[in-house]
């Protein structure tokens, strides 16, 4: 299985994994056989990249925090959730935590897996994927700092609902800061439901504030800022730089990371950071990658601890890939210090 943009699929490419709808169902099988106007189609509801079969990486099978079955049922979950904001209903609590307990009993069952964020964005389906991916990261690296089962449930509460706020039929009035506004909305939609607690609130209030105080929607910072809400605030940021909705402004994996160490002096909180870096692939499973020694390679491995240090199968060259014998290169093997990473292709 390969990882490739968009614009590099072919006619004839076997899906590698399920594109779903915004309700949670399939809308394209994994194993489907693509035609020009599949391509078209996920082009127009805006996929930008995916996985596709390949015969000569059939091995190759990107490991996943989350089944297929919990992607489909919280996104489903957050579908209902959404739209029962934007009629002015409340929240459904019970539908929530439904998501929320399907997408802990993965991470715990997953948690030495490495956090790689491919799945399949199309344009209806962004908002669900963003607040799926933020609760996975969060809960992980909650996971990861030593929190309790409640805790834990809290925080992933809080990182499902951060953006909540935007749900609100008013919220994108323009003449407001939509930061400012989504998180104070957020903020009191969650406080509502008497079976959730205040601080699963503060996590949709607080995860744009920094620790310079220099953030919104109240220009707090330090302590000021709840635990839960540095966090979330991490995983956000992180995804928000690899789906920024101006697609010069995305960044890949590896300078996502690179971007929030600079953050990490004044802006967001460095332990929170550190436990980051543990959970995450730099360089995700599938992806082609140039070596430091002119080598051509796909990502097929990874080491927990080292994301960016992964094992890469070479192939020849870009034009003429797959055409030599088999060989593979771990990065973290001390006899390839000398050889980085260059360039993700």
């Amino acid at each position: 299985m390969r990882h490739i943009s968009i614009e590099k699929l072919q006619p004839g490419h076997f899906l590698g994994r399920n594109v779903l709808n915004s309700n949670g169902t399939i809308l394209l099988k994994e194993g489907v056989q693509l035609t020009p106007a599949m391509i078209s189609t996920l082009k127009n509801i805006g996929a930008t990249a995916l996985y596709i079969k390949d015969p000569n990486f059939e091995d190759v099978n990107p490991e996943q925090v989350l089944s297929e079955e919990t992607k489909h049922l919280v996104i489903g979950k957050l579908n209902e959730t959404y739209k029962a904001i934007k009629s002015g209903k409340e929240i459904n609590s019970r539908e929530v935590s439904i998501g929320v307990e399907a997408i802990m009993n993965d991470v715990m069952k997953n948690k030495s897996v490495l956090i790689e964020l491919n799945e399949i964005r199309t344009n209806d389906l962004d908002q669900y994927l963003h607040a799926m991916n933020v609760c996975v990261m969060s809960t992980m690296v909650g996971n990861s700092m030593g929190l309790n089962q409640l805790q834990l449930k809290e925080l992933a509460v809080g990182a499902l609902l951060h953006d909540i706020g935007k749900a609100v039929p008013d919220c994108n009035d323009q003449s407001v800061d939509t930061k400012l506004h989504h998180t104070w909305k957020g903020f009191e939609v969650i406080k509502k439901r008497q079976e959730f607690n205040l601080l699963i609130a503060h996590a949709a209030f607080q995860h744009h504030e920094t620790l310079d105080g220099k953030g919104l929607p109240r220009g707090i910072g330090g302590d000021q800022i709840h635990q839960y809400a540095r966090i979330v605030a991490v995983a956000n940021l992180y995804e928000n730089l690899l789906f920024d909705n101006d697609e010069s402004k995305r960044m890949l994996p590896h300078e996502a990371c690179e971007h929030l160490m600079m953050l990490a002096y004044n802006k967001i909180d460095r332990e929170v950071l550190l436990h980051f870096l543990k959970c995450v692939s730099v360089y995700p499973t599938g992806i082609s990658v140039k070596l430091s020694s002119g080598e051509v390679g796909i990502v097929v491995g990874q080491h927990r601890g080292l994301p960016g240090r992964p094992i890469i199968r070479i192939v020849e060259s870009e034009e003429q890939p797959y055409t030599m014998e088999v060989k593979q290169i771990d990065m973290a093997d001390p006899a390839n210090a000398t050889k980085f990473i260059t360039k993700v292709l």
